[in-house]
């Protein structure tokens, strides 16, 4: 293996175990805050940091994902890139804080979540910071720091807030105070790590590149702008068209339909460059794509279909009888999750192949539809109407990324069908399993008992076989040699 596999692996391997544990952390953290808290102060707690994480593509502009291209072509000018993006950074950062001051106003929100909005800018302002340091650090190819700060910038936060929480002084401003030292603590380590790579007058801003980065960074800041809203409006809207309230009861589903996504984001950290390197080799990429497309449904099919078989068990062990209204949303949400799972190897393709401005439209499309939906349906069917909504947009961007990879490489709906049968079939019996034993014993069993089935039933199936998981290590190296198995396997 090249040295540069070696550093992908390993850069791959860091972001991957550091988003688990980062994961891990903050679904158990949210459900205690959930759990302490109750419904109406866990949907006011989300609703306000949904409103700075779609302000937070206003303060970045797309400006960090340049920043990284940048560096990693030429790491000799990384402190240019990084005196460049805090110039600009300079002038987003005011204009930001101040739409985040008076927006709360603008939406009618009352007192209470007025001000969580308004702490949670000290949040915004340290994250689009250390967003940027730990593009530097990327670009420089040093994920390491990136993984442990934020896997520490979330066990402080955790820690913080399980204090206010089990001393009983918690309040829903001390657990935004308790986010804060999380992020402040990322800002505060990354430009540490950058300061010792570059130096400190790495953090001078500059305008001497002028408006050029602003233009290379403006499809990057479009589809950044669309993922935020397509990924957060259904909280506004909700909470605008019945309250905080709904918005509780959805976060959490939300938020557990939401923590599986790391898997295919870690999956495509590694997968986007082995794309990029057969991107000339049209047979060769659409074997990649399709076996891409058979491991994220060996992964995400049975996650999908095991969450909506156990949702009233999960929802009670973690949140509680007080979020029993969560479980039908829950199993309904849960199903994005699958159409997430298959846009990560179509969206990775596109990408590879050069055609991002195709990626962001459907983005863009799909946005569009997200807030059409919610504006449909939150009046007719309430919370569920926003999980409906997810399934609508979401099912779109697979289709459309579909139909658009299809004039790149020959992809057949039926090729799927065929690789994937077993799969879904498979985890349809362990569904019915799960729900026939979790009466007879606890669901922690009935989850083990499930998953022995599925294993022993993709074998048996003969969906999964040895050569698979030879493929799978092959399919990672972006240079490695890559041959299909026989057609019978």
């Amino acid at each position: 293996m090249s040295q540069q596999n070696i550093n992908l692996a390993q850069n791959t391997l860091y972001l991957t175990l550091a988003s688990v544990g980062q994961k891990a952390v903050a679904f158990l953290y949210f459900a205690m805050i959930a759990r302490f808290m109750g419904v109406e102060d866990t949907g006011s707690y989300f609703l306000a940091l949904a409103v700075i994480m779609i302000l937070m593509a206003l303060d970045d502009v797309g400006i960090t994902s340049v920043l990284i291209r940048e560096i990693a072509k030429k790491t000799s000018d990384a402190k240019v890139w990084s005196q460049t993006v805090l110039g600009i950074k300079v002038i987003t950062i005011p204009v930001t804080v101040m739409i985040a001051f008076f927006l709360p106003l603008v939406l009618g929100y009352g007192a209470d979540v007025t001000l969580l909005i308004r702490l949670a800018i000290v949040i915004m302002v340290a994250d689009t910071l250390s967003l940027s340091f730990y593009g530097i650090l990327r670009g420089l190819h040093l994920l390491k720091y990136e993984a442990v700060g934020l896997f520490m910038g979330q066990i402080i936060a955790a820690i913080a807030g399980t204090i206010f929480l089990l001393t009983g002084i918690a309040s829903l401003p001390l657990l935004i105070v308790a986010l804060m030292t999380g992020s402040l603590w990322n800002m505060i380590f990354s430009a540490f790590q950058v300061v010792r790579k570059l130096g400190i007058k790495a953090l001078v801003p500059t305008w001497r590149l002028g408006w050029d980065p602003m233009k290379m960074a403006l499809a990057f800041f479009m589809a950044a702008i669309f993922v935020k809203v397509y990924s957060y409006v259904d909280s506004i809207i909700l909470s605008i068209q019945i309250g905080e309230h709904a918005v509780g009861i959805y976060a959490v589903a939300y938020k557990l339909t939401y923590a599986f996504q790391f898997i295919p984001l870690a999956f495509v950290a590694a997968l986007y460059p082995a794309m990029a390197a057969r991107a000339n080799d049209q047979k060769k990429l659409k074997q990649t794509l399709d076996d891409a497309l058979w491991y994220v449904m060996l992964i995400g099919v049975p996650i999908v279909l095991g969450i909506w078989a156990l949702a009233p068990e999960i929802i009670h062990a973690f949140y509680g009888s007080e979020f029993e209204a969560s479980i039908l949303p829950l199993q309904i949400l849960i199903f994005v999750l699958l159409f997430i799972f298959l846009d990560f190897p179509l969206g990775s393709l596109l990408n590879a192949t050069n055609r991002q401005v195709t990626k962001t439209a459907i983005m863009g499309v799909t946005m569009i539809i997200n807030v059409g939906a919610n504006l449909l349906l939150i009046p007719v069917y309430g919370v569920a109407g926003a999980c409906y909504a997810g399934l609508v947009s979401f099912a779109f961007m697979v289709v459309a990324g579909w139909f658009f990879v299809q004039r790149v490489v020959d992809l057949k709906v039926m090729d799927l069908i065929r690789s994937t049968w077993g799969i879904v079939l498979a985890s349809l019996v362990m569904a019915t399993v799960v729900i026939m034993t979790k009466p007879l014993m606890h669901f922690v069993l009935s989850i083990m008992l499930g998953a022995v089935v599925y294993t022993a039933l993709i074998f048996a199936f003969g969906s999964i076989k040895p050569a698979h998981l030879k493929k799978f290590w092959r399919l990672m190296r972006p240079n490695g040699n890559y041959e299909n198995p026989p057609s019978n396997s």
